[in-house]
């Protein structure tokens, strides 16, 4: 495509999956629900975690984001509005996931010098620092809203709350917010990242001291290719943490570039090309590696990995703006590679979210 024709696609998709964004935003998770209620929670608690999960977490976030680029009011009363929802139902407990929301409620809360939106936020990052269940040598263990998950490290973990805390070290001037982001990017690489491809395990555990099924999921190693640069953004620093976090970021995408589809898309299971391609992971890692080279983290010739993926991504966008082929929430896969394979696809607010940062993104690298 020319790039003035490729650059109006791109607006036209992007509208789209704004669009489309709320119903889905809103739209209730029955599985999810339903586990929810096996833990026998009183019904308002559970009515409480029903659009305040990890899930709407990263699609705020990708509306702020938007807001951000565009500074267009209507972005912002969006997020408005379902922050205010949320304060009127309550929060449900803090864990790994329902940390996610407050990542964007901390951006808004700081743009409107909002005490309503930042005095929520500021509990919440107290409560990840004193509060929040430690693994062995003190990492965020991966409680979430259903599950313990005793001893656990996820990648997820990183993208869901340590982002959160960074910001909000940034935003109340809490160095030790940002140092203890910092040492959880280091020990989570230290038991996630594979040193010989430089891919990520979903998760390890110190019960055993193993990285269970040893799977190298999609989404979620999207996550550690989107929070590098973020954080990095978020908390500047130089030196030793800096030079780390960079080259596990140089190492993974140099592996991205080896296991990328012919399509442009990435499979749920990186190394495994008998498994579906998946969309939210595609953006996520298009998304990531093209904010790396933007912000000059990582070198240019990376770009052209980020831009292949561009055009099916445009196609699994459909005509009512839903994103297409996009995984369902995945839990761990404890014993078997099989369990990533068989995850169902379904539109999810963090798809609509993922494509529409790429899209930005995309945008953002044309101007």
């Amino acid at each position: 495509m020319e790039k003035n024709e490729n650059r109006a696609e791109i607006e036209r998709k992007l509208s789209r999956l704004i669009d489309a964004f709320c119903p889905i935003l809103y739209e209730d998770d029955e599985i999810f629900l339903k586990n929810m209620e096996g833990r026998n929670l009183a019904g308002d608690d559970v009515r409480r975690y029903q659009h305040w999960e990890w899930t709407q977490g990263v699609g705020v976030y990708g509306l702020w984001k938007l807001f951000e680029k565009t500074g267009e009011e209507k972005y912002l009363d969006l997020l408005v509005k379902y922050f205010d929802r949320q304060l009127d139902t309550g929060f449900p407990a803090l864990n790994v996931n329902t940390a996610a929301p407050f990542l964007a409620m901390s951006y808004v809360g700081e743009h409107l010098h909002s005490e309503r939106y930042l005095g929520p936020c500021r509990e919440s990052a107290r409560q990840i620092m004193e509060r929040f269940p430690r693994t062995e040598e003190g990492g965020l263990q991966h409680m979430t809203s259903d599950t313990l998950n005793d001893q656990e490290l996820w990648d997820d973990t990183l993208f869901m709350s340590v982002l959160f805390l960074a910001n909000m070290g940034r935003i109340e001037r809490k160095q030790a917010y940002i140092d203890e982001a910092r040492y959880q990017f280091l020990l989570h690489a230290k038991y996630l990242a594979d040193r010989e491809t430089g891919l990520w395990y979903h998760g390890w555990t110190f019960h055993g001291r193993h990285n269970f099924a040893r799977a190298f999921w999609g989404r979620g190693n999207c996550w550690i290719t989107i929070s590098i640069p973020e954080f990095l953004q978020i908390a500047p620093c130089s030196g030793p943490v800096k030079r780390t976090l960079t080259q596990l970021l140089v190492n993974q995408v140099e592996s991205l570039r080896k296991y990328q589809s012919e399509s442009g898309m990435w499979h749920t299971l990186i190394d495994d090309r008998d498994s579906y391609v998946e969309a939210s992971a595609s953006c996520g890692f298009a998304y990531g590696i093209l904010r790396a080279v933007r912000t000059g983290l990582i070198d240019r010739e990376y770009e052209a990995v980020a831009r292949k993926a561009l055009r099916p991504v445009l196609e699994c966008i459909g005509g009512d703006g839903v994103v297409h082929q996009v995984s369902y929430g995945t839990a761990m896969g404890r014993e078997s590679k099989e369990f990533y394979r068989s995850i169902p696809i379904r539109p999810m607010p963090y798809g609509q979210a993922l494509a529409m940062l790429f899209l930005i993104e995309c945008l953002e690298t044309e101007a």
